[in-house]
């Protein structure tokens, strides 16, 4: 009998402990799916994931034509700036596929990985394509290509939320479908599927009256459960970056703000919170504890005017004509604030007063205490604009007698797409500046012509060997320098120069933002032919420095040198 029970007691003992080292982390997802497409067997990532390849797995796609059709390739050049799982191969095909991933039923995050490189008869500059999962669609007339250079990045994810209990199937069908163009194909480096908790960012239905406050609507906008959704940005504000190991469980990644915020003018960083956090209003999953140890303020400006005409702002280009769930994270870090009244301010979004009377204290309960706020807002841009700015704002209280301080705080911000009326969550390719050029004389011949020019040694022999008449020599010289100087300058100073697009902006966050008439194929194509004019030009840079350099054609030649 005693030989009997110890492995038995062995086996429970594992259990429990199992469940206890579970426990630690906030949030444990049930279905936790992570493939490296195009791989066989397991990889380890850098952050210990292990990712399991598509090759002869029960993740293998399948084709609605000849299965041989779908390639599997290592990329010609390897990834520089991020880990090679699951960017080192890829399932590419020029018809469509489709993957069947088994799943629990409930809300889900989807992440698709894309890294547009080269893979052998593949150029990723002519892949387009559309993406869709159950009954929506994720992207149309996507490229990778064009979307990873304008946000000056090798890899790319694309993550979205969508509730699978919708479909009342096990299994979640992921499709790629390739754009007409006969040179079009479409690729797919890694997918993930995770579990989320019930309700994290959809709606709760306990109320009769329920949902998020609607930005500029006096009533209330339900993210209902078979809404799809498409993170836009996730910002941890005034911190660093947070990568997906240091969430919560979830795998999320949190930006830093530099490039969104506007004018920091006289906002300040509290000193990072180092106390206990106390999650009694919100579940401890909701945003890493770094998210709201960390904040920006609206400062202490002693001019009053100053200080009530400022707002703190950041702006976020995101596609027009959809509604926006926007997430604003909030805790009170800093010991003066301890009871309600003592910090209120007002919240702004897309230049529509969202709250009056923010309290953080009052919301939370308490100070350290975390707690979020959600609100919709409709992003319907004039004309055909393909993006426009959802801008986030806090200004301190214009009526001094309701705060004891004038000050507002902030401490994260998540931005998601709603997906519109037919289902569709897919907005436009961004745009790649039109570069112009002007007719000028080639710089080579320019400094052959100087060469040419008469030298001061040689001015000084013929003065000395003419004698007398040195003096009427020398001026008629000098003349003919002078005359051809001021030709060779002319040129050099109109020299060439490589003019990108003129179009200016107040921030950073806009400069995606233009619009242009040519076509996406069109745009990815003459970004390919950039690389090698700007690999030539280049050996020039250093011998001409008379050429004016824009600072588009700067970004843009980095750009095509990752």
């Amino acid at each position: 009998m005693g030989d009997f029970c110890k492995p038995l007691i062995f086996t429970i003992l594992l259990f429990i402990f199992r469940d206890v080292t579970a426990s630690v982390l906030p949030y444990v997802p049930l279905d936790n799916i992570t493939i490296d497409c195009g791989s066989s067997g397991s990889k380890t990532a850098l952050d210990h994931r292990i990712w399991e390849g598509d090759i002869n797995s029960k993740y293998s796609p399948t084709q609605t034509q000849n299965n041989a059709s779908i390639f599997t390739y290592k990329s010609v050049q390897p990834p520089t700036t991020v880990y090679g799982v699951p960017y080192q191969t890829a399932r590419l095909s020029r018809s469509e596929f489709t993957y069947s991933l088994p799943v629990t039923p409930g809300q889900k995050f989807i992440r698709l990985h894309f890294y547009p490189s080269l893979y052998r008869d593949f150029d990723t500059s002519k892949a387009f394509f559309s993406v869709k999962a159950a009954h929506f669609t994720l992207l149309t007339n996507f490229s990778p290509f064009l979307n990873s250079h304008a946000l000056n990045r090798e890899a790319i994810v694309k993550e979205f939320c969508l509730n699978t209990e919708e479909d009342k199937s096990d299994h979640l069908k992921i499709t790629f479908t390739p754009s007409s163009n006969s040179q079009s194909f479409a690729f797919i480096n890694g997918i993930e599927i995770l579990s989320m908790p019930n309700n994290l960012y959809y709606s709760e239905t306990k109320e009769q009256d329920y949902g998020e406050n609607f930005v500029g609507q006096n009533t209330l906008y339900p993210i209902k459960v078979d809404t799809a959704m498409e993170i836009s940005y996730r910002i941890n504000v005034g911190g660093s970056f947070i990568s997906p190991a240091d969430d919560t469980g979830m795998f999320r990644s949190w930006d830093e703000e530099g490039d969104y915020l506007t004018i920091p003018g006289y906002s300040v960083l509290p000193v990072e919170y180092k106390h206990n956090l106390s999650f009694t209003n919100i579940p401890a999953y909701t945003a890493p504890a770094n998210v709201y140890r960390t904040a920006r303020s609206t400062g202490n400006i002693k001019d009053k005017a100053l200080l009530h005409s400022y707002n703190l702002t950041w702006e976020f280009p995101v596609d027009s004509r959809f509604y926006y769930l926007v997430r604003l994270h909030f805790c009170e870090i800093v010991p003066e604030m301890k009871i309600s009244g003592d910090r209120v301010f007002y919240i702004y979004i897309a230049n529509e007063t969202a709250d009056s009377n923010a309290d953080v204290i009052m919301w939370s309960g308490g100070n350290s205490v975390p707690v979020y706020r959600d609100y919709v807002v409709a992003m319907f841009g004039q004309g055909d604009g393909k993006k426009v700015n959802l801008s986030v704002a806090l200004q301190v209280n214009p009526d001094e007698w309701r705060t004891s301080y004038l000050d507002a705080i902030l401490n994260g911000i998540e931005i998601f797409k709603l997906n519109d009326s037919s289902g569709n969550l897919a907005g436009p390719n961004p745009d790649l500046p039109i570069p112009q050029y002007s007719s000028v004389a080639p710089p080579r011949e320019t400094q052959r012509k100087e060469k040419n020019c008469p030298g001061p040694a040689t001015i000084i022999g013929i003065f000395c060997g003419i004698g007398s008449g040195v003096v009427v020599l020398v001026i008629g010289i000098g003349f003919l320098i002078f005359s051809q100087r001021r030709k060779v300058v002319g040129r050099r100073v109109n020299g060439t120069i490589w003019k990108g697009d003129t179009s200016s902006s107040t921030t950073k966050s806009t400069k995606t933002c233009g619009s242009s008439p040519r076509s996406d194929q069109e745009s990815a194509e003459e970004k390919s032919n950039l690389r090698g004019i700007i690999g030539e030009m280049k050996g020039y840079e250093e011998d001409i420095p008379l050429i004016y350099y824009s600072e588009d054609r700067k970004n843009l030649a980095m750009s095509t040198n990752e």
